[in-house]
Parts: structure tokens; C-alpha cells; sequence
């Protein structure tokens, strides 16, 4: 008998279908997590959604939170709805944040939130752009667009923020200098864009603080590495936006306007 004849090279579409070449995967996200980012709801309120059978993919109910999503919304319905069909409508606000309340839909402490200010508006969900620390006061944004907040939010082209902070001395030309030529603590570079005395006292001064990125609890870090206290922090601006005369605990829409010139500051 003769030599057998060797055997073509399968095409790549019979490998495929022989699974020796796997298709190439996306990266896998749960269904909460991606309900969440598409701005419908919080990750919390996605997972109860789904639970209580709300949610189906391709027509079929899905009860499981972490169900693993390749496609992002593709075939995803919320009470028969496709998202888009659903009404969710994009909104953006801007609080002038009290001192004293937490930036957090819900706190395992107990203690008041920033979402206390909505109370009785009928608001969607909403999450804040951004944080501000319990002890510190004004400007907070809060939207359901996740794409406008990360560009907000973009530690490399967000826009500045600027802060007005009472400190517990007179800082010197040295200081300011310091603040902005920056310090390592616990293993993050920390300094400021720039740094002047608004107005001073007998004891102690007013500064205005700006920031090309934010980093927690950045400006009293800053300022406890020169022995400067903080006696308050009030954020006055983002970027081009300013808190104005908005009384505390107070609220408005962003004019569009206001949060395309917001956008632009992060390109």
C-alpha cells in the first residue's frame, strides 16, 4: 500500500468548531455590577432587582446578581424594558454639602449621609462624582451618566478642584512653596497646584488650595506634614463650575451648559 496522502490544515473555522482554537473572550462582569454602571440604579438596588426576578437576558429571568456578562447590556431587559426604554433619564446635580453628613448611599455606622439632602425630591438614583469627607463642606456633584462622572473623575485630564481652608496658623512663603512642591506619605506623592493666603487673622488664616487630583483626605495630609491644622475645608469649585451663593444642604440641576464646559475641562 501506498503512502498515506498527509491531511489538509483544517480552515480556522473548522478548528473553531473543533474547539482547538477558542473564540478570544471579553472581560466577564457580573450582572449587578453592569446594571450599576449603566447608570439604571446602584449596585445594592441592582441586586435586589434581580433577585426578585426583574431582570432577564434574551428573555429569560435571571435571579443570580453575578451572573457573568460578556456583552455589556446587549439583551438585557429590566421588567420587559430594554435600559433605553426603561425612562432613565440622565440627570446632574450640584450640592452645596453640609459638614457633619457621610458621602455614601448607605452607612453601616449609622450615621447621616449626604443623600439625606434629597429627601422627598423623587429623585432616580443618583451617585456622587467624586467624595468629600465627613468633616468637610461644599461643592458635590452627583449624576447617573457614568461616562460624563469618569471623565470628571479622570485623575490625568479631570478638572481641577479648588478649596477654600481656614488653617490654625499664619503660613509663610515657605510653607506655600512646600505645599506645592508636594511629600511622599504612605507611599503616595501628595502636593497641591497651587496654594495662597486668601486672608489672615491674629491666629490663624484663610487658603485657597487647588488640586490637579484627589487623593483621600488629601489636603489635610498635606497640611499635617507641616504641623498646619485644619479648621475647615470647603470645596468652592470644580473646574469652571463654582458652588456660588447656594445656601448649605442645598441642591440644583447643573444648567447643560455648566456640565458640557465641565466635560470640555476633561478632555
Amino acid at each position: 500500500m501506498g503512502a498515506t496522502p498527509p491531511r489538509p490544515p483544517r480552515s480556522s473555522s473548522t478548528q473553531a468548531r473543533a474547539g482547538a482554537i477558542p473564540a478570544p473572550a471579553g472581560p466577564r462582569h457580573g450582572l449587578a455590577r453592569v446594571l450599576s454602571k449603566a447608570g439604571l440604579c446602584s449596585r445594592t438596588e441592582a441586586t435586589r432587582w434581580i433577585r426578585e426576578g426583574r431582570v432577564s437576558i434574551d428573555g429569560r429571568v435571571v435571579r443570580d446578581p453575578e451572573h457573568p456578562l460578556r456583552d455589556g447590556m446587549r439583551g438585557v431587559q429590566v421588567q420587559g424594558l430594554e435600559p433605553a426604554q426603561a425612562g432613565v433619564q440622565r440627570r446632574y446635580l450640584l450640592l452645596n454639602k453640609p459638614r457633619g453628613l457621610v458621602t455614601t448611599t448607605r452607612d453601616e455606622q449609622g450615621r447621616d449621609t449626604v443623600y439625606r439632602c434629597f429627601d422627598g425630591a423623587g429623585l432616580p438614583w443618583l451617585a456622587p462624582v467624586g467624595r468629600l469627607d465627613k468633616a468637610s463642606e461644599g461643592l458635590l456633584l452627583f449624576s447617573n451618566d457614568p461616562a460624563w462622572a469618569a471623565r470628571i473623575l479622570d485623575p490625568a485630564q479631570g478638572p481641577d478642584k479648588t478649596y477654600h481652608v481656614q488653617v490654625d496658623r499664619i503660613p509663610d512663603a515657605a510653607h506655600l512653596q512646600a505645599l506645592q512642591a508636594g511629600i511622599e506619605d504612605a507611599g503616595e506623592r501628595l502636593g497641591a497646584r497651587s496654594a495662597t493666603v486668601l486672608r489672615q487673622g491674629g491666629r490663624n488664616a484663610w487658603l485657597e488650595v487647588v488640586l490637579d487630583e484627589g487623593r483621600n483626605r488629601q489636603i489635610r495630609r498635606l497640611l499635617a506634614a507641616f504641623d498646619i491644622g485644619v479648621l475647615r475645608l470647603v470645596r468652592v469649585a470644580i473646574g469652571p463650575l463654582r458652588l456660588g451663593t447656594l445656601g448649605k444642604g442645598q441642591w440644583r440641576e447643573l444648567e447643560p451648559s455648566e456640565r458640557e464646559a465641565l466635560a470640555a475641562t476633561s478632555l
